[in-house]
């Protein structure tokens, strides 16, 4: 099983972005759940989402806590929040950020994971560009796909269009794949 842990603030689509995985992982035939956890309802509060994927079937209900990858959507949350909890030294990391590591503070942490395992990707700087909000979902659900294999682009950008019809849906595949390309190099 693979779980993903997504951390960031409200509104920046961090619910929306398990939601897709688990739409990309189900178009691959995978088993898959998706499920927020929030405390208070407002713009800008810390937003936990989690999805697992797997190939048979998933008992486990509970949040996740040991999880394979991170996708931390603001980077203001580093340091006043234990993101890192229950990361292992071969998961994966991926941040909304186009600050080095040494500018955000956690160099030495980075540099225990293996190579592509620990990324930076200026995602609404991405998204910006595509879709016209610093909305970084999308673009790291590509770089998600890229870094660790366990969904297809075509997979992500499939789910991304079907959530999102015409247009936004357009610009949001537009910016997963540039995403994607960005941590594919």
């Amino acid at each position: 099983m693979f779980q993903v842990r997504f951390h960031g603030r409200g509104g920046q689509g961090v619910v929306t972005a398990a939601e897709l995985l688990s739409i990309a992982a189900f178009k691959e035939g995978k088993h898959a759940q998706a499920f927020p956890s929030f405390g208070s309802e407002r713009m800008g509060a810390p937003v936990v989402s989690y999805c697992r994927i797997a190939e048979g079937e998933i008992r486990s209900r509970e949040p996740v806590s040991h999880p394979d990858a991170l996708v931390i959507q603001d980077p203001t949350l580093i340091h006043s929040v234990d993101l890192f909890s229950g990361l292992d030294g071969k998961g994966y990391v991926l941040i909304n950020s186009k600050k080095t590591f040494e500018d955000l503070g956690i160099a030495d942490y980075a540099a225990g994971f293996p190579h592509n395992h620990f990324r930076d990707v200026g995602a609404s700087e991405i998204a910006l560009k595509h879709i016209g909000r610093p909305l970084p979902n999308a673009a790291l659900l590509g770089s998600l796909a890229a870094m660790s294999g366990q969904v297809s682009i075509d997979a992500v950008t499939e789910a991304i269009s079907e959530k999102f019809p015409g247009q936004i849906g357009a610009a949001n595949v537009a910016a997963a794949r540039e995403a994607y390309e960005v941590a594919a190099a």
